[in-house]
């Protein structure tokens, strides 16, 4: 995917979130990141901000420093400002999600505008945008830090734009076959009896019920397996233990020996 989107950071102040706000953008696909007079001219080469990109130095490799936004909008078609606070002029207000999927199929090139993280972005800046996006958060709190802003923002985004699919981190379990299954059904309705737990001459419905069950849980061959070493460690429990031989005590063997005499009263 081509990448149309600029993030512009407004008077950043922790450089540790500057590097957050390149590996949120880094992940989502975006490499544009713009600085706009941040409290550190050096904010994307210290140790706090490489730390926090986490892979993403790239981003802040590349990132570019400018006086003024106007500077920072050079080249987009589409800017808008991200705001908590209300304000009674300015541009109108929308939550990202519907905004941003209709804005997606004018593929703007969009810039994204975050303010300063203890006072969000000034009036004027505001005003240079055509939209204020504002993130749904818990009336009651809804403060965000500057890199979980980004992050929400350039997810929204890339969505709107098609995301990426989710590629699986396993292969797809193969199905047993079902002979296999109802051999399985079989060893555990003995090993149920044996135990028990099945009353052969009223077996009601417990077998057909276990027969849906394993047929809802798509058993894997390997699944199989683990289910007959269960019955059969049933059968091996559940089996009557040989009575040990018992050797005659002591004062048979001697009544024995001596012919069958008992011995004498004591």
């Amino acid at each position: 995917m081509s990448d149309p989107t600029r993030f512009v950071l407004v008077h950043t102040s922790h450089a540790g979130n500057v590097g957050a706000a390149a590996r949120a953008m880094k992940v989502m696909g975006f490499s544009e990141l713009v600085l706009v007079r941040p409290r550190l001219a050096d904010v994307a080469s210290r140790d706090e901000a490489l730390a926090m990109a986490s892979g993403a130095s790239d981003v802040l490799a590349a990132a570019r420093v400018v006086d003024t936004l106007e500077q920072a909008l050079e080249g987009c078609t589409h800017a808008c400002a991200t705001a908590m606070t209300p304000r009674d002029f300015g541009p109108p207000t929308h939550a990202p999600r519907p905004y941003l999927q209709e804005l997606a199929r004018q593929v703007p090139r969009l810039a994204l505008v975050f303010g300063p993280e203890r006072t969000g972005l000034a009036n004027a800046d505001v005003y240079r945008c055509h939209a204020c996006l504002s993130i749904p958060t818990d009336p009651a709190y809804g403060s965000l830090n500057l890199a979980q802003a980004v992050q929400l923002l350039a997810y929204e985004w890339r969505q709107a734009l098609g995301g990426y699919p989710v590629l699986p981190r396993t292969a797809p379990a193969a199905a047993a076959d079902l002979g296999a299954v109802q051999a399985t059904l079989a060893h555990w309705e003995q090993a149920l009896v044996k135990i028990g737990f099945l009353n052969p001459a009223a077996p009601k419905k417990l077998m057909p019920r276990l027969q849906q069950l394993l047929l809802r849980a798509r058993l894997s061959p390997q699944e199989v397996d683990i289910l007959r070493g269960v019955a059969r460690a049933v059968d091996e429990a559940s089996a009557p233990s040989p009575s040990p031989s018992r050797s005659p005590s002591p004062a048979r063997r001697r009544g024995h020996e001596s012919g069958g005499a008992k011995p004498p009263p004591r």
